[in-house]
């Protein structure tokens, strides 16, 4: 869940009188609307500057949004689950003494009811809207691209489809990616954005009340599931694994990990070790580096490093800038101070666009081996395991070592399974044979 610094500058409104309107911020420069997830504070509710107001989701993040004004919520134009673009009204705020107009200029949103237009509705049947929507869905190439999630964009593009000739079923005639489906697959793809609706009527009938219960998906479980089933779609998914002998990087945080925190005020994990070599490997390893387009494949001569992170509703994966530049301290502290961050809420949108490479701790809940989705549009995701202390035989010796296993998928399309292998050979050999020297300060 992100949460702006601060008052965000994208938080635009306008004063009527004692009524100040909230609209609906931009998250990220190609967000083009946010869904309403969860309102914090209640009609009729005293509500403070900077207090946080409610949770919008995207399709690229998770925000929790503070009031840029201090005074008592009148109205909330937009429901949980309900989406709007960019600059519509969702609530409005009695900021001071009323006004001979405050009750005129509150009587517009209570009869206009949801606002799905940047400009507030005016005429009780929301006709002022009704214009700007008509040319929008008619606009030129460059306004059309506007309107379009980048994952939209991608998906025509890929089926040589102009998003410009499609007829858009989405809010003020935006074009989805059902849309585009349909147009590539014909009517029997477009009927099929219509078959899980089917089944939704009858289902709540269907449950026993006695044993079963109904739950309703939260914005970012939708968010989470159309983005793993997107990149399964998109990807062909292939998996290697590789035991590691993890000894001598378990002797040496053991014994370092209370000095380490005394001095840097920051838990020493066994994450940014591993990070750090992660980095190295991907320098010689490139191509698990990059993304895939119709053009070819664009290789990064950077690494931004995701760091996936579990939080109550669901997976986030912030996003270390420049990892591969950063010394082993540094890396240490970015990650911890995403983590923390993450899990409480206080992320930016900028801490969660343009990863390269993803990294996920599955171990952390006791797990030995998984099969990651990748994280679009990157080209492989890694995770590490559970360390477990077991027999293992070294130069016909049994001896007891701390083993762990490291887990890889990746585009098929890109890498082979030589190339993976030889990546997590990497992996593997500098682990095993890490010293206190192999860090990079």
């Amino acid at each position: 869940m992100l949460r702006p610094v601060g008052r965000p500058s994208s938080l635009r409104y306008t004063r009527n009188v004692a009524v100040s309107q909230i609209k609906m911020p931009q998250l990220g420069e190609s967000v083009t609307e946010g869904t309403v997830d969860k309102w914090l504070k209640h009609e009729g509710d005293f509500v403070k500057r900077d207090e946080p107001l409610v949770e919008v989701v995207t399709d690229k993040v998770n925000a929790e949004i503070p009031s840029p004004f201090e005074g008592k919520l009148v109205k909330i134009a937009v429901g949980e689950g309900e989406t709007v673009r960019v600059g519509a009204v969702i609530a409005q705020i009695e900021t001071g003494a009323p006004a001979a107009g405050a009750a005129a200029a509150q009587s517009k949103p209570k009869e206009a009811g949801v606002a799905h237009t940047e400009v507030p509705p005016e005429p009780a049947g929301g006709k002022a809207p009704a214009p700007v929507a008509a040319p929008a869905a008619e606009s030129s190439d460059g306004g059309e691209r506007q309107r379009l999630s980048p994952a939209v964009r991608k998906l025509a593009a890929e089926h040589d489809i102009d998003p410009a000739s499609l007829r858009g079923s989405g809010l003020g005639g935006r074009v989805t990616r059902d849309d585009v489906l349909a147009a590539v697959g014909g009517e029997k793809v477009a009927a099929a954005p219509q078959a899980p609706a089917q089944p939704s009527g009858p289902v709540p009938a269907r449950v026993d009340g006695a044993r079963e219960e109904l739950v309703k998906l939260s914005v970012i479980r939708k968010s989470i599931a159309e983005h793993m089933v997107r990149s399964l779609a998109t990807s062909p998914h292939a998996w290697t694994l590789q035991e590691i002998d993890m000894t001598s990087l378990v002797r040496y945080r053991e014994a370092e990990k209370e000095k380490f925190k005394a001095r840097h005020g920051v838990a020493l994990t066994y994450l940014p070790f591993v990070a750090q070599i992660v980095c190295e490997a991907l320098k010689q390893f490139p191509w698990l580096n990059s993304t895939w387009s119709d053009e070819g494949v664009v290789i990064k001569r950077y690494v931004n490093l995701g760091i996936a992170v579990s939080i109550p509703d669901g997976l986030i994966v912030p996003v270390v800038k420049d990892a591969d530049k950063l010394g082993f301290t540094d890396l240490v502290r970015v990650i911890n101070d995403l983590v923390e961050r993450a899990r409480n809420k206080q992320l930016k949108p900028e801490d969660v666009q343009a990863g390269t490479f993803t990294l996920n701790n599955t171990g952390a809940t006791g797990s030995i081996a998984s099969q990651p989705i990748i994280n679009q549009p990157q080209a492989a995701i890694l995770t590490t395991e559970s360390i477990v202390k077991r027999a293992v035989v070294i130069e016909d010796a049994i001896a007891m070592r701390h083993m762990m296993n490291m887990c890889l998928s990746f585009d098929h399309r890109i890498i082979d399974g030589m190339m993976a292998g030889q990546f997590l050979g990497t992996m593997k050999k500098r682990l095993e044979e890490w010293t206190p020297g192999s860090i990079r300060l």
